[in-house]
């Protein structure tokens, strides 16, 4: 344990520096998530992808602002133990009363890590643990917003609540018909309450800052009937007439646990207390973890740091082994996994086959495309760690063995840290979250057959899925590259994800062409390729040979996105999203909005 002593003018000085670069990164984090608003108000949806991709890159920006700082003013890589010692005491003490504690301990480790050897990255320099809780953090100033607000509606006065509960966020921007959505709402809100009784508690509590994300702003919250609570949230879109409209009601833990999916790009959402958010949203998704949450509000590094932290505590009370990922080897990826945790863990190869042109490099820079983009829904969201290590213990030796032939550049296997315990050291690694591959899912209704009901079901809603989540990436300016079936997953919610990268490029930058017409029938019989191809060509009619080999599959895609194998579907998206067209893509089913299902109504 360290000396209890505060002694040092110096390392006063240091975690003041260190805390004054934390509070500049939030508040300029916090800006730009504010900013949302006005952008959301006037329609500015490339400035709120833009500032969607900008913020990403904020906290490590301050973070080498801190550290730059640090060696500069105080020479901080080559002061005392002792010194940084007090460092940690002293920020520690700056902790109390702050409003986001548990972010500043986790940029206090960034900073710390970055200045210090490994070898001091013991819990004496760094917070393992939170050393300040984060419950019932108040914002007492006059002028500060509760975290969310709550309204006492009766039955009969739920319609006019819910109009003053919209208005309440101050939206400088008209409504179409605001009466008429929010008669909608309470349609929906009745049907799933039915006749139950209302209790005296009976509540609305809603989040005080609207929820951004591509072109559509929501209201997040939960209604609240004696034990039961029934989380739900409201998409704002501007709808054809300019003025704005709720699109649909999200009721119940699934349907918020899609809407804040690892899938999904992260919220802009100003927050003065973002632990009270994370606090009101588990409440409403207790299924969803704290990493997850903090992930989904754009708070990455918070994420990663829970994130970790699971982890080694999974390892601590599990006794199973990592092992090679199940399903068809990866050409450029290494992928293994510990059956008892939900996760896989990604290595880039260190040599690749000849069809694979490409280069370490290159992938990172593909897979940080993926972070910094819109992810609507169809591409899953990685961690990037460096220098994770692992007991060796809960190795198999194949598994050794394999990293050992395809990365060796990424695997060190040592004491590294002189205390007699064997680590596997894995130099860079991504983790995401596991899902059952496609083509593993489609063989399993293959193998029961596809004249079984259930199998020609699973058949089809896999098919029809994977078709949704190409165009959804379209729509998003995405080509996936490679599209077999092997490097999509099925979540637990039956969505079709995207995880393999290496391949990825904007639409914008592709030429989607027909195959040429055979001019003689020496062309026509050629088994090569006899036409000039050049390097960003696709040719989407190619696709068939390589997904459609299975007749009951064929059947259900050529019946559903048939239009994927026409480059005209491609090259027009292409073209719309060059001349500044940006699509909407809905985390819920088209069915579900409002003015759509209405309108087929009256039809």
């Amino acid at each position: 344990m360290f000396p209890q002593r505060l002694d040092s003018p110096l390392a006063y000085d240091i975690a003041k520096a260190m805390m004054d670069g934390f509070n500049r990164h939030y508040q300029l984090f916090r800006t730009e998530s504010a900013r949302a608003k006005h952008r959301f108000e006037t329609a500015d949806w490339h400035g709120q992808q833009r500032a969607q991709r900008e913020r990403i890159e904020f906290y490590d920006l301050r973070v080498r602002e801190a550290s730059n700082r640090l060696e500069r003013e105080f020479k901080a890589g080559e002061q005392s133990m002792d010194v940084w010692h007090q460092v940690k005491l002293h920020y520690i003490g700056l902790l109390v009363d702050h409003h986001q504690p548990e972010l500043a301990e986790t940029f206090f480790n960034s900073v710390t890590t970055k200045i210090l050897h490994r070898s001091y990255f013991q819990n004496d320099f760094i917070f393992v643990r939170p050393a300040i809780s984060t419950e019932y953090i108040e914002n007492t100033e006059p002028a500060a917003r509760p975290t969310y607000r709550a309204y006492y509606p009766q039955r009969d006065t739920l319609h006019d609540h819910l109009v003053r509960l919209v208005n309440d966020f101050e939206l400088h921007i008209e409504f179409e018909d605001l009466a008429r959505d929010a008669g909608y709402v309470v349609g929906e809100l009745d049907a799933r309450l039915g006749d139950v009784k209302l209790r005296a508690n009976f509540q609305i509590q809603v989040l005080s800052s609207l929820f951004f994300r591509n072109k559509g702003a929501y209201i997040v919250g939960k209604l609240i009937n004696g034990f039961n609570e029934l989380p739900f949230a409201l998409p704002l879109l501007h709808a054809k007439s300019g003025k704005l409209a709720i699109d649909s009601v999200l009721i119940g833990e699934d349907d918020l646990l899609i809407l804040f999916s690892f899938a999904r790009a992260y919220f802009m959402v100003d927050m003065g207390i973002p632990s009270a958010y994370v606090q009101f949203l588990r409440s409403m998704m207790p299924r969803m973890p704290r990493a997850e949450i903090y992930n989904a509000l754009g708070l990455a590094k918070q994420g990663k740091t829970l994130f970790y932290r699971d982890f080694l505590y999974h390892l601590r009370h599990s006794t199973d082994k990592f092992r090679s990922a199940p399903g068809i080897k990866g050409m450029v990826m290494l992928v293994f996994d510990l059956p008892s945790f939900p996760y896989v863990f990604k290595v880039i190869k260190d040599y690749y086959p000849p069809q694979k042109d490409t280069t370490r490099e290159q992938i990172k820079a593909k897979y940080l495309l993926v972070k910094q983009h819109d992810r609507v829904g169809r591409m899953a969201d990685t961690q990037e760690y460096s220098e994770v290590a692992f007991p060796r213990e809960r190795f198999d030796d194949e598994l050794i063995a394999e990293i050992e032939k395809f990365a060796p550049s990424q695997l060190e296997v040592s004491d590294r840290d002189g205390d007699g315990n064997i680590e596997v050291i894995i130099k860079h690694v991504y983790i995401e979250r596991r899902m059952i591959p496609l083509n593993i899912y489609l063989q399993e209704a293959f193998d029961t057959g596809v004249d079984e009901p259930a199998a020609r079901a699973q058949i089809e809603r896999a098919v029809v899925e994977y078709g949704n989540a190409i165009k959804d990436m379209v729509a998003a300016n995405i080509f996936p590259g490679d599209m077999l079936f092997k490097n999509f997953g099925i979540t637990r919610h039956g969505k079709v994800v995207f995880y393999d990268y290496d391949e990825i490029e904007y639409l914008t930058d592709c030429n989607f062409r027909k195959v040429p017409t055979p001019r003689n029938e020496e062309e026509e019989m050629s088994g090569e390729v006899w036409y000039s191809v050049g390097p960003r060509d696709v040719f989407p009619e190619t696709f068939a040979p390589f997904l459609l080999g299975n007749a009951a599959v064929r059947e259900v895609f050529m019946k559903h996105h048939a239009d994927l194998l026409d480059a005209a579907f491609w090259q027009g998206h292409k073209e719309r999203i060059a001349a500044g067209h940006v699509h909407d893509v809905f985390p819920y089913e088209r069915e579900r909005r409002f003015l759509r299902r209405h309108a087929a109504q009256k039809a």
